[in-house]
């Protein structure tokens, strides 16, 4: 009768022994996915997070921001040279 017993038990520790292996396999992979990914909730809000995933990024100036706008080709120059006035009689920068 212990034989029968002992031999039953060893099924148990094996299963017992995958269910941590896989338990603790699914926690590191998880804490591993939330390092790797970063906390971003609100893609389209001014704080973005940056590359690197520490801290919030600055807002860019209204005087970047036309800077990026005429280098990218969205607006010609008499456009720039007008807006950046008014920005600059106004105090935005």
């Amino acid at each position: 009768m212990m034989g029968w017993y002992g031999a039953g038990m060893g099924v148990g520790w094996v299963f017992m022994g995958l269910f941590w292996i896989a338990l603790i396999g699914a926690i590191v992979w998880l804490v591993v996915e939330l390092a790797r990914t970063g906390h971003r909730p609100n893609q389209g809000t001014p704080y973005q997070t940056p590359a690197t995933g520490f801290g919030p990024v600055a807002t860019p100036s209204p005087l970047e921001v036309l800077d990026r706008r005429l280098a990218a080709g969205e607006i010609d120059l008499g456009t720039y040279q007008q807006v950046r006035a008014a920005l600059l009689e106004s105090g935005n920068r």
